[in-house]
């Protein structure tokens, strides 16, 4: 069933008689049409009239026009205008520059542009590495996109792409003090953005992929690489990974289970569930059997893309074949990536005793949280409005912020995995339980013990690169 959302929250402007009533008119017509009111201001008060703001969440924009149109048939009652909260806050863009130092004087920008600058200019030049202390590079990373799988939405291109971007962005500020900046490409061509990103690297410390659909982006991913002096992540891929071990981690921990012993069933093999699965089998994951919307990957098949090959090859050692409904009965775990509504209830009764579901799909998840948890012991979903959120801000802030720190310049399974025990270890033991497995967003403690662990493993870095490129 549809759930009302704060990205879906208007804000209608309505005039009203002036009686003891009209806000309890209004909080109640808002309840009958289904909206949640969050707020109610009265901006005017006159005579004969009231100026009134009502804030509610609605479920979408239909639903935000019913409520509109019930509100203004209000006998006595005029809506005067209407805002989405949502597009107002998007207004000439959510991120921006401003400098750091000081030009208010003619020494000021002396020191700070000519004639001044170009002595750090020429130090730069003979000595490149100065580039990571004297310039933005020391705190940047590049939020690259071509916009072809941006969220739940699909290949939208890289103008509508910008808002994601936009917020990553914000995000990355927000919980690590990292500058950001979206760079969104207009070409979905692998050489063109490998090339492309090869030539911005000099101005950034670390390079954020994001929103690449693929299998396009695991080569772009890997043959950056392997040219880049910086860390390359991919957060649809590693930034999941590494926010879903920690999750099971802690869940494991509250049903009393062990990785190696659970057989895992994951739907949805693209970026983020091939990366899921590499992450559990080096933490020792045994029995973890894949499915596609083609069905269960199986290693008598046939693959034209080398990283479901490489899936394939390592996972389901039991041989089982047919759909995600055929492989979810005796299942432990459940970890969905992929899309809405795949599963019921029903399904989800046939899992083991204390059974675990992520369903991460996003808007919708693959099964509906309170169907799923009649029968599994734990549900997590990417929703911020059901307990237990897997979110890859608990991670992506945090990475980089050690990335940073120490001016790494690749990215390795190693720290994955201390980013993955560091998220987990935020949530004491005496805070675990089947609703909190994983911390708040807002938990601030997360980015610096994300960062802490990164920086400890940079310092004896590991080249690892598993999946074969064509």
């Amino acid at each position: 069933m549809p759930t009302t959302s704060p990205g879906n929250s208007i804000t209608v402007r309505v005039v009203s008689p002036s009686g003891a009533q009209a806000t309890g008119q209004l909080t109640a017509a808002i309840a009958a049409a289904g909206g949640a009111l969050t707020a109610l201001d009265v901006v005017e008060s006159h005579h004969d009239r009231l100026v009134i703001d009502v804030t509610c969440n609605t479920t979408d924009d239909e639903h935000a026009k019913a409520i509109t149109d019930v509100l203004s048939r209000l006998p006595g009652f005029e809506v005067r205008k209407v805002s989405d909260r949502t597009f107002l806050m998007h207004l000439g863009g959510k991120i921006r520059v401003e400098p750091k130092v000081s030009l208010r004087t003619r020494d000021d920008l002396s020191r700070a542009y000519t004639p001044g600058v170009a002595r750090v200019c020429l130090a730069i030049a003979e000595n490149p590495e100065d580039a990571r202390r004297l310039t933005i590079k020391r705190n940047t990373v590049a939020v690259v996109s071509d916009g072809s799988a941006v969220l739940g939405l699909g290949n939208i291109g890289p103008a509508a792409a910008m808002p994601v971007m936009e917020g990553k962005a914000a995000l990355f500020k927000r919980f690590a003090d990292v500058d950001a900046w979206p760079v969104c490409l207009d070409t979905q061509d692998t050489q063109a953005i490998i090339d492309t990103v090869r030539y911005l690297a000099p101005a950034y410390g670390g390079i954020n992929l994001e929103d690449i659909a693929a299998p396009r982006c695991f080569e772009i991913e890997s043959r950056l690489r392997e040219i880049l002096d910086i860390p390359v992540f991919h957060d649809d891929q590693h930034g999941t990974a590494v926010v879903v071990l920690a999750a099971l981690r802690n869940a494991l921990r509250v049903v009393g289970k062990s990785l190696p012993d659970v057989r895992i069933v994951l739907a949805g093999v693209g970026a983020a569930g091939s990366a899921i699965i590499r992450l559990l089998l080096t933490q020792g994951a045994k029995r973890i059997v894949a499915s596609d919307r083609h069905g269960v990957l199986n290693r008598a098949d046939t693959f034209a893309e080398p990283m479901w090959a490489w899936v394939a090859e390592r996972t389901n050692p039991e041989g089982l074949s047919g759909s995600l409904k055929d492989v979810i009965a005796g299942a432990d775990v459940f970890i969905g990536v992929s899309a809405p509504n795949l599963l019921g209830g029903e399904d989800i009764a046939k899992m083991a005793p204390d059974a675990i579901v992520f369903a991460l799909a996003n808007p919708v998840p693959e099964v509906d949280p309170v169907a799923a948890r009649e029968h599994a012991a734990i549900v997590a979903t990417g929703r911020s409005d059901y307990p237990n959120q897997i979110n890859n801000v608990l991670a992506f802030p945090g990475v980089f912020r050690g990335l940073l720190d120490v001016g790494a310049r690749e990215v390795t399974d190693a720290m994955l995995i201390a980013a993955a025990e560091a998220i987990a270890d935020v949530v004491a033991g005496d805070q675990l339980n089947p609703s909190y497995i994983v911390p708040s967003v807002f938990d601030a403690s997360v980015a610096p013990a994300v960062a802490a662990a990164i920086r400890e493993i940079a310092g004896h870095p590991t080249s690892s690169n598993p999946f074969p490129v064509a």
